[in-house]
């Protein structure tokens, strides 16, 4: 850790050094959708790099269950944009967009004989992060 001329504890210095490092381009989260990563990404990789506009028709039109999920997280973002940062929705794009994966749900399935099969309920973590061109 470099020492600085006013002498800071670490604490400090890390909350000034994580203020300076903060992410300014408005974005959207969404915990514990209930959808795998996979089937998110499908429709996440339709979308980026796109303008908000073209990526709404996108979401409006997609048959996957994960495009009702991704669109509304999309429009929360671009309401952040508007709100919190003062940005103009016609020139927002979607710079980023990614799939982390949450926790899983395990139930059991019965099955012959005795034998249970389990199955796995996965859920992700959905961010969308916009930019202005």
């Amino acid at each position: 850790m470099e020492v600085n001329e006013k002498q800071l504890s670490r604490s400090k210095y890390k909350r000034e050094r994580n203020a300076s490092q903060k992410e300014t381009r408005p974005s959207a989260k969404l915990s514990y959708a209930r959808v795998s990563v996979q089937k998110a990404c499908f429709v996440l990789d339709a979308i980026r790099g796109k303008d908000v506009q073209t990526a709404l028709a996108i979401l409006e039109y997609n048959p996957r269950y994960a495009s009702s999920i991704i669109k509304k997280l999309l429009q929360s973002a671009i309401a952040n944009a508007e709100n919190n940062n003062g940005m103009s929705a016609d020139k927002l794009y979607v710079a980023a967009c990614y799939a982390d994966k949450g926790p899983t749900m395990k139930r059991i399935r019965p099955r012959a004989q005795g034998r249970a099969y389990r199955i796995e309920k996965r859920m992700s973590n959905i961010t969308i992060v916009l930019d202005e061109r």
